[in-house]
């Protein structure tokens, strides 16, 4: 009867779940150290905890008309542990830095469990999809972009040969 009464908060969970994972199935196949389930954690957690906050004014601000309740507070919390979490990934070594677009990603995924447990459907997949082919037309420009570094051009601008 409460699954029946409930469902749509069954389908955001749900829908966050898979959506996470998909997005962590990016970070697992490059063997970046957030992968399937820690993406699929933070988009779950983002989901429950807006959904939580979101609810919960409409079953507790009801006994008293003179409580005032601002259901996104729990959300705009979100952000701030994903920063923190994030922080955590990023990695310094001398001028090197790693991690930035792990971060990214859970600050990403973090707004995809938001959206979802607020109900914005259409706006989060879009999103998903708009970020998804821009990250691979990325991977595309940042190949293109080591294979010509990796080039040798001579004074009139022809391409040498490097002999191993």
């Amino acid at each position: 009867m409460h699954l029946l009464e409930h469902y749509e908060m069954y389908a955001r969970v749900s829908l966050s779940a898979l959506l996470g994972f998909l997005i962590g199935w990016d970070r697992e196949s490059k063997s970046k150290p957030a992968g399937l389930k820690t993406y699929m954690y933070v988009c779950v957690a983002s989901t429950l905890i807006t959904l939580t906050s979101i609810y919960s004014v409409e079953k507790y601000s009801t006994g008293n008309l003179r409580t005032m309740m601002d259901p996104m507070r729990l959300a705009a919390q979100i952000v701030s542990g994903l920063g923190f979490l994030g922080a955590g990934v990023i990695l310094k070594n001398g001028l090197q830095v790693k991690g930035l677009t792990s971060a990214a990603m859970i600050l990403f995924v973090g707004g995809v469990g938001i959206g979802i447990g607020a109900g914005f459907y259409g706006m989060v997949l879009f999103a998903v999809l708009v970020s998804t082919l821009m990250a691979r037309i990325g991977n595309i420009v940042e190949k293109r972009k080591f294979v010509r570094s990796k080039n040798v051009y001579g004074d009139n601008g022809e391409e040498l040969t490097l002999e191993p």
